[in-house]
C-alpha cells in the first residue's frame, strides 16, 4: 500500500474519532438543554414537554392558532402526545384549543394571555442565561454555526430515512 493511501486511512480514523467526540458533545448539550427546559417548566408548574409545546406555539402562532400536527412535527413527537398534553395545558389555563372552521378534524391551539404573561415573567432570566451561554459567539459566528447545525440536522434526518429503508 502506498504512502498516500495509508495517510488517507489515518485521516479517516482520526475523522471517526472527531465524529465520536462530536456526537458525545451534542448528546451532553441535549441533556443540559433538557435540564434547562425542566427548570423553566417547573417555574410554571408544568412538565418539560409541556413547556416545549408552549414554546412551539409562541414561535409558530401567527394569530390563527397552530394545528396539532404542525406542533408534533416541530417537536418530533406523535400528534396524540401533543393532543393529550395540550388538553392538560388547557385545563391549567395556558392554552386554548379550537376546532378549525375549515376542517373539523383539525384542532387549532393558541396560547392564553396567562401563558404569555407567565412566559414574559421568565424572559429576563432567559435572556441573561442566553447571554452567558453564547458569550463566546459573535452574532455572525452564531448565525453561521446555527446554519451548519441546521444542515447537519437535515442530513441526519435523511440518514435516518436511508437507514430505515435499507433495513
Amino acid at each position: 500500500m502506498d504512502l498516500a493511501k495509508r495517510a488517507d486511512r489515518g485521516d479517516a480514523a482520526k475523522n471517526q474519532d472527531v465524529i465520536k467526540r462530536f456526537t458525545w458533545e451534542v448528546a451532553s448539550i441535549n441533556v443540559y438543554l433538557q435540564e434547562l427546559r425542566y427548570f423553566w417548566a417547573k417555574a410554571l408548574g408544568i412538565s418539560g414537554p409541556q413547556w416545549m409545546i408552549l414554546l412551539a406555539l409562541a414561535d409558530l402562532d401567527q394569530g390563527e392558532g397552530v394545528p396539532v400536527k404542525v406542533v408534533s412535527k416541530m417537536l418530533h413527537v406523535d400528534p396524540s402526545f401533543v393532543t393529550t398534553q395540550s388538553k392538560l395545558l388547557e385545563k391549567k389555563g395556558f392554552m386554548r384549543r379550537k376546532t378549525s372552521v375549515d376542517d373539523a378534524r383539525i384542532v387549532q391551539m393558541s396560547l392564553t394571555d396567562k401563558a404569555y404573561k407567565q412566559m414574559a415573567n421568565l424572559a429576563s432570566q432567559q435572556e441573561t442565561l442566553s447571554e452567558f451561554i453564547f458569550a463566546e459567539f459573535k452574532d455572525r459566528e452564531l448565525a453561521a454555526f446555527t446554519a451548519k447545525l441546521t444542515s447537519l440536522k437535515n442530513r441526519l434526518e435523511k440518514a435516518c430515512l436511508k437507514v430505515a429503508i435499507d433495513l
